[in-house]
């Protein structure tokens, strides 16, 4: 099945297959792979004094009378209305005059569609129609929903998605040892299910055995990479320098606490007889990136290069800037610093190349790009990757065989419990800060539902008028009829409708060219952008002080944890800072889940809050966790797997180490391909 064609499948041509690899479906094992991002589920029909306003619902009923059509110029409306004894219903479709023949009066229907109120009257608009007969084989089922790029429609998928299964799924790769002691189901049956469920247990038993799986690879991964990165002797021994004791007493703030704590252990680990493996959780402006200058400039000044490697081109050059200042306030010039990102022309790469070549330039920030084949080391010391996980379990291997063994230091904003992060990081040392500087105001929160949406739109409007910014989070970019939350065009619209014209509003969302989401975030940054609408690209985002406001739609389809990330874009800056959750499910267990963001702003709190209430989770929402590792696994809502995949990983390894036993032969195959995978990702 590997490599298989998309264009093996019944009704796929060129066009098509373009499509599917606009979405990052280039054959048949990539199509089983692509999970539904979430669930419809066909209820039964209801009452029609019991649909609720907002969202889809099924009603049945006979029709009264034969369908109205109105006419207005080119539109054109078709109407029919239902009644029963707990009220009325009004039926709308536009533009299918041709309803007025098919839709006979006194027949018996199904529609399905959202259902929305106006002038005091309930309206059914545009939904699906379907007998009785036609209904029943689909009430009670779970019906996929793929994320859809355009011109692909979600039956498209389920269609080609069908075909590949009937051809036969991959092979096994989990002994029958494993699989028993860990109660796991085959893994044909789990893309079945995954797909197309018989029922909710069914699902469940399908999405174990797939976010198992990913949490098996990817900590097999990890081992692998540990055994290649072991710890080592430092082959980089350095000494402490007063340059860095002059630069902390220069700032105009003081250094935490934690961030001295943490400074300790840093400078004791790059002056020690082992090189430093280290990792530094804390939240969001929580003064992570003066540590690591700390560090270059110690580096620098024993000599050595270090690089810096961040998750997206804005953030390189926002640590390319912010690492340049310093350096000029702390009369350090001759350590100008380097900048090489996807972006840059042929003459900035050759000039960048020759410097970092010849080892005059010891400061080196950017993206993948300081991976790539051409950069070559003089003396790569140390290397520093922001959000760790934005990176696969390979690239940071890559950049350590740049150099012989450098130190590695990794910085992550994302709040994970320790009990998680010894398993995510385990080849890491762990220092937490675990307290904000003194400057920073705390953040005002408040979670309301939709109707006080026109109120926040007015205190948007005054933060704007005294010079500052919003972020306006969505979680889907574009409008689905399975699912009903905000998306960010429809957003962009509304809010351009309600604004003045001088308050410039732009959206945001992964599905940009790389260029095009570099210029508006940069022109967010320069507050040439006053409304961002943006997906949860932003979580990993510029600096951007000016902004004030964070209003998020949907809040409970976002886990607590990645909530409080996004929050962390704003209160970056001296004036006060608010953030908006906007709950639209109108559920009292998401107000108190809620709640918890509302009374605290300590991320590693509200990490094990979210720990603790996520449970076996909502399986008919969006994937939560963030982590780029994993495409359906959540380690706060998998906890629980999470921790039985890192108990199997710890027994395979232990065993047979290298995976050569006939039972785990075609799992050293699967780990194979899931490493060479990490590599295609970032196109090496």
């Amino acid at each position: 099945m590997k490599n298989e064609s998309l264009k093996s499948l019944k009704g796929i041509g060129d066009k098509t297959e373009r499509l599917f690899q606009k979405a990052g479906i280039c054959d048949l094992e990539q199509l089983l792979r692509y999970y539904p991002r979430a669930y419809d589920c066909y209820e039964s029909p209801a009452a029609i004094g019991e649909l609720k306003t907002g969202a889809k619902n099924a009603v049945a009923g006979p029709i009264e009378r034969a369908p109205e059509i109105k006419t207005s110029g080119r539109h054109t409306l078709t109407i029919v209305y239902l009644r029963d004894e707990t009220g009325s219903l009004q039926v709308n479709w536009f533009h299918m005059p041709f309803l007025r023949s098919t839709l006979r009066r006194g027949s018996l229907y199904v529609f399905r569609g959202k259902v929305a109120e106006k002038n005091g009257r309930r309206i059914m608009e545009h939904p699906e129609i379907f007998t009785p007969a036609q209904y029943g084989e689909l009430e009670g089922r779970l019906q996929p929903v793929y994320a859809l790029t355009a011109g692909l429609s979600g039956k498209t998928v389920a269609r080609a998605v069908r075909q590949a299964l009937e051809k036969g799924c991959p092979g096994e790769y989990l002994s029958e040892e494993i699989r028993a002691e860990y109660g796991l189901c085959g893994l044909s049956e789990a893309l079945e299910n995954i797909h197309f469920p018989e029922n909710r247990q069914a699902l469940e038993a399908a999405r174990r055995r797939l976010v198992f799986d990913e949490f098996l690879l990817f900590l097999l991964g990890l081992y692998r990479l540990k055994d290649k990165t072991e710890t080592a002797r430092n082959r980089w021994p350095m000494k402490a320098v007063w340059k860095t004791e002059e630069i902390m007493e220069q700032l105009p703030y003081q250094l935490t606490g934690g961030q001295l704590r943490v400074w300790n252990e840093i400078e004791r680990d790059l002056k020690g007889n082992t090189r430093m493996n280290r990792l530094i959780q804390g939240d969001v402006g929580s003064g992570k990136t003066i540590l690591a200058f700390l560090a270059m400039v110690m580096t620098g000044e024993n000599g050595y290069q270090s690089a810096l490697m961040a998750p997206t081109e804005v953030l390189a050059r926002q640590h390319f800037e912010t690492i340049s200042r310093l350096l000029r306030e702390n009369h350090m010039a001759d350590m100008e610093p380097v900048l090489l990102t996807g972006s840059c022309t042929a003459a900035e790469r050759k000039k960048a190349y020759a410097s970092i070549r010849s080892g005059e330039a010891r400061f080196i920030i950017g993206t993948h790009a300081l991976i790539q084949d051409a950069v070559e080391y003089r003396n790569l010391a140390l290397v520093i990757t922001d959000e760790q996980h934005r990176f696969g379990v390979r690239q940071r291997m890559l950049l350590n065989e740049k150099s012989a063994k450098p130190h590695v230091l990794v910085m992550s904003a994302t709040p994970i419990p320790r009990t998680l992060a010894v398993i995510l990081y385990g080849d890491l040392d762990i220092s937490v800060l675990d307290e904000l500087p003194a400057r920073r105001l705390p953040i005002k929160n408040c979670v309301v539902d939709p109707s006080y949406r026109q109120t926040a739109c007015r205190f948007m409007q005054k933060e704007i008028e005294k010079g500052h910014q919003v972020y306006v989070i969505c979680p889907m970019v574009e409008e689905s009829e399975e699912l009903d939350c905000e998306d960010v065009m429809s957003c962009t619209r509304r809010l351009r409708e309600i604004f003045p014209e001088a308050v410039r509003i732009e959206p945001l969302h992964g599905r940009m060219k790389p260029a095009q989401k570099t210029e508006i975030m940069e022109a967010f940054a320069e507050n040439r952008i006053q409304i961002l609408v943006s997906t949860t690209v932003v979580e990993v985002g510029v600096n951007v002080p000016n902004a004030t406001v964070m209003v998020v739609e949907n809040a409970e389809r976002f886990g607590l944890a990645q909530l409080h990330q996004l929050r962390g874009r704003v209160g970056r800056g001296s004036s006060q800072s608010y953030c908006i959750f906007m709950q639209g499910d109108g559920k009292e267990e998401s107000s108190r889940r809620l709640e918890v963001l509302n009374r605290s702003n300590d991320g590693f709190y509200i990490a094990e809050e979210d720990l603790k209430q996520r449970g076996p989770g909502d399986l008919f929402g969006l994937r939560q966790s963030g982590m780029a590792e994993f495409q359906i696994a959540d380690i706060y809502q998998d906890a629980s797997v999470l921790k039985e995949a890192s108990r199997a990983a710890g027994d395979v390894t232990a065993l047979d180490p290298d995976l050569e036993r006939p039972e785990n032969r075609e799992l050293r195959h699967c780990l194979d391909r899931y490493m060479e995978r990490q590599i295609d990702d970032i196109g090496l």
